[in-house]
């Protein structure tokens, strides 16, 4: 199997700094960069729409959140099933999608419980609590992506 352009600079950077990782756990990391580069991508996107729906449109965090989060989920499905996760082919399509979907919108529940918290119990600014929540949610969807789909 031919090296993608992740691997094969991956290799070249553990060569010049004289790194040996055993197979498995070079796909893993090689594995976590390619979810930080799809999530940091669809982060963009997210943080982006929910910008213009909060800051710009003056349409409620909540909701904000919700439609942000949802076109960013569109984006991250199509790139995490391409070209991050070795996604399990004896499972039917459909079913991969609806999981990805499902621990999505797990997610999408605690970003939810997580901005409640910090934008109306404790006060803090909106945007903010939106960074604190990706991050959290972030280690979630890596670990139960890789769980589920693979």
């Amino acid at each position: 199997m031919e090296k993608d352009k992740v691997e094969w600079l991956f290799d070249k950077v553990c060569n010049i700094l004289h790194l040996k990782f055993k197979s498995k756990t070079r796909k893993l990391l090689i594995q976590i960069f390619k979810f930080g580069v799809v999530g940091v991508i669809a982060t963009l996107i997210d943080w982006f729409v929910f910008f213009i729906a909060n800051d710009i449109l003056h349409i409620y965090y909540i909701i904000s959140a919700i439609l942000s989060f949802t076109i960013s989920v569109i984006y991250n499905y199509i790139a995490s099933i391409k070209w991050v996760f070795d996604v399990n082919k004896e499972k039917d399509p459909k079913k991969n999608f609806v999981i990805f979907i499902v621990l999505s919108i797990v997610g999408l529940i605690l970003t939810l419980i997580i901005m409640k918290i910090g934008v109306d119990i404790l006060g803090i600014n909106a945007m903010f609590m939106k960074i604190i929540s990706t991050a959290i949610v972030m280690i979630f969807n890596f670990v139960t992506r890789k769980m589920f789909l693979e």
